[in-house]
């Protein structure tokens, strides 16, 4: 079993489920987005750059997605707090996904990578 897999699998419900919507939906915003094991969690790259990963909030138990170049991303509910570079969005894991806004941010991440404003592998 891939670290990955495990990952999802050991959450209790109704974090794996919402942990494990996240994670296809990523996936499925395009086929150059994969998945990788970085810093003990779920990341996703492009073309082999980091892309974005799945965390839980230690406090709140909510997951949430963090965006890697998050903050060059202005978008209601992407947070930065204290991070450099990144920005969160956290998600109540009892409610129905935003799945609209969930596509808008991963979209404007992606601009980022394919307009070449961050440099990708070719």
């Amino acid at each position: 079993m891939k670290e990955t897999d495990n990952y999802y699998l050991q959450k209790d419900e109704p974090v794996k489920s919402c942990l494990s919507a996240l994670r296809q939906i990523i996936l499925d915003r395009n086929s150059d987005i994969t998945e990788a094991w970085k810093y003990r969690m779920p990341f996703f790259c492009f073309n082999g750059k980091m892309f974005c990963y799945l965390w839980i909030d230690k406090k709140t138990n909510f997951p949430y997605l963090g965006i890697v170049e998050g903050k060059r991303i202005d978008y209601p509910g992407l947070v930065q707090d204290d991070r450099s570079r990144m920005k969160i969005i956290k998600f109540d894991p009892n409610e129905d996904l935003p799945i609209a806004a969930i596509h808008d941010i991963l979209d404007a991440a992606l601009l980022l990578y394919t307009s070449g404003i961050v440099k990708v592998k070719s």
